[in-house]
C-alpha cells in the first residue's frame, strides 16, 4: 500500500495525499472578502491537484466550509466560473456554515480521482 503525501505549512496536516488512485486535499487563503478567498483558495486546491497527478475535471466531492453563509452567492459565482458549464465535471458539493479560525471566511476540501 502506497500513500504519497504533500506536505503543507501548518503543523500537523499534509496539504494533499494520494492513496489508491484518489487525491484528497484542502485550501484556504488569505484576502480581504469571501470572493478574493475563494478565488486563491481554488488557485491552490489547482496547485494540489496538478502535484498529485489530477485536477478539476477530475473532482469526485468537494466540501466547502463558509464563516457566513449569507455570502454563498458570492462564493458560488467563483466556484461556477471556475468549475465551468460541463456538469459531466461537476463533483458532489456540499456547502456548509461553520465557524473557521482567524480571518478565513472559505475552506474547500476536494476529494478526486488521479489521471494517471
Amino acid at each position: 500500500m502506497t500513500i504519497e503525501r504533500w506536505k503543507g505549512s501548518a503543523a500537523g496536516r499534509n496539504r494533499a495525499v494520494r492513496h489508491g488512485g484518489v487525491v484528497y486535499t484542502v485550501a484556504t487563503a488569505p484576502g480581504a472578502n469571501i470572493q478574493i478567498q475563494t478565488r486563491a483558495a481554488l488557485a491552490a486546491l489547482d496547485a494540489n491537484l496538478a502535484d498529485a497527478g489530477s485536477d478539476k475535471t477530475c473532482l469526485l466531492s468537494a466540501q466547502i466550509f463558509l464563516a457566513d453563509l449569507s455570502q454563498k452567492a458570492a462564493m458560488d459565482e467563483v466556484w461556477n466560473a471556475w468549475i465551468g458549464p460541463d456538469w459531466q465535471n461537476w463533483p458532489q458539493r456540499a456547502c456548509v456554515g461553520a465557524p473557521l479560525a482567524g480571518d478565513t471566511l472559505v475552506e474547500i476540501v476536494i476529494t478526486a480521482a488521479t489521471k494517471r
